[in-house]
């Protein structure tokens, strides 16, 4: 033979991994996430997308590929196609952060006006499993309090929290309507609460939540789980909150810890 042969891949020599072939959705959808994630953080203050053509030079992609990246925002509610106009921004998902705890008038109240619908707010004896996570002994009761809660007037989630007797019976007398339940308790306590654990998924919500959510059943929700403690590691404050999924993003910054090897 007239020259070396290329050796067969072993372990020591790793095969390249294959593309698979692009589709135009494929293109469509990575143009579609890239635009979403603009609007939620704030670009295109105009309210307008860029026309087509620009889209079509940013991405380099085919404007049928655009035209479908769209369509999947027209869909989502995101945007729609304005006659004469071109295609304007109805919706931003506003930007909540993982990196501090904080309330959602603290996070959103520079977005407008936000408002709790008071459904519920009583003295009750809790569930087994809300009785464990916040300590309360046998035939203890906790607050049950759970709101809708609205920014600029559109529903943006309903939660459901329960506290402490001793840290949310002060709060049945005080403006559960216009405050956040974390300015309220510190107010109560004279100090700052510590910490929180929070669990989050996403679920297509159930016809009684979207109702009053006013989205169509099935619509996407983020669930949250969050329990909160005072600084000495006491849980206080257990809540369980169903957000539009369509209106709010999770925003965190987050560090690589240890030897990345």
């Amino acid at each position: 033979m007239s020259g070396p042969m290329n050796p067969l891949p072993t372990e020591q020599t790793p095969r390249m991994p294959r593309n698979r072939p692009r589709t135009r959705a494929d293109r469509a959808r990575q143009v579609a996430e890239v635009l979403r994630r603009q609007i939620a953080s704030g670009a295109f203050a105009s309210g307008m997308l860029p026309d087509e053509r620009t889209l079509i030079a940013d991405f380099a992609v085919s404007r049928n590929t655009v035209r479908e990246a769209l369509g999947v925002l027209r869909g989502e509610g995101v945007v729609e196609r304005r006659q004469g106009v071109g295609t304007v921004i109805v919706r931003r998902p506003y930007e909540h952060t993982l990196e501090r705890l904080t309330g959602l008038a603290e996070t959103l109240g520079t977005h407008g006006e936000v408002v709790n619908q008071v459904r519920v707010a009583d003295l009750v004896r809790p569930p087994g499993d809300v009785a464990r996570r916040l300590n309360v002994p046998d035939g203890g009761r906790v607050v049950h309090i759970e709101r809708l809660r609205l920014l600029d007037g559109v529903p943006l989630s309903l939660d459901l929290t329960y506290l402490a007797a001793d840290i949310g019976e002060p709060l049945l007398t005080v403006d559960l309507a216009g405050r956040d339940l974390f300015g309220l308790i510190e107010q109560s306590i004279g100090g700052r609460l510590g910490s929180a654990s929070v669990t989050m998924h996403a679920v297509g919500g159930d016809p009684h939540t979207c109702e009053l959510l006013d989205i169509p059943a099935g619509s996407a929700l983020f669930t949250v789980e969050r329990l909160t403690r005072m600084p000495d590691g006491r849980p206080v404050d257990l809540e369980f909150l169903r957000i539009r999924g369509d209106r709010l993003a999770f925003r965190a910054e987050l560090v690589r810890a240890g030897d990345a090897r």
